[in-house]
């Protein structure tokens, strides 16, 4: 039997005056599961074009992508889904403001916030590693093991 190969992602950690940009993870209030934005990995573009696309998508935003900062996994220990997000830092370019009426084109985002790290802190949000990630002084790329995907 051959094994499903992960999906690939690219998430943006987008800090605006002391604050990290996150998003919903479920469509519809599935859960209050919060986490970066960004998204699926389409064939043929780099990883940084696809990460301001899905930037644009979810949030209207628009981004410069710097470096790689954390790679994580994740899976549903119970089924077959297993996804790699590898994390950039990013800087914005205009506005920090999202017009509350921005709909995500796949219908999944609907929630954005920008958060302190005491505010993150208190949320549920994943990976675990991302406040740490987020908030530390840029440095060497961090890896998260494999956690178990949560709604």
């Amino acid at each position: 039997m051959r094994l499903k190969s992960p999906r690939l992602a690219v998430r943006a950690v987008v800090l605006h005056e002391g604050r990290l940009l996150l998003v919903n993870a479920y469509a519809d209030g599935q859960s209050d599961l919060l986490c970066a934005p960004g998204g699926g990995v389409e064939t043929g573009a780099s990883l940084p074009d696809n990460l301001r696309r899905e930037m644009y998508e979810e949030t209207g935003l628009h981004i410069e992508v710097g470096a790689p900062c954390l790679v994580n996994e994740f899976h549903d220990p119970d089924g077959s889904f297993h996804q790699v997000d590898i994390y950039f830092h990013c800087q914005l370019i205009g506005s920090p403001q999202i017009d509350p009426a921005w709909q995500d084109s796949e219908n999944i985002v609907s929630q954005w916030h920008w958060v302190t790290q005491a505010e993150l802190a208190r949320l549920p949000h994943k990976p675990d590693s991302l406040g740490q990630v987020a908030f530390a002084p840029a440095g060497q790329a961090t890896y998260d093991p494999l956690e178990p995907i949560v709604k």
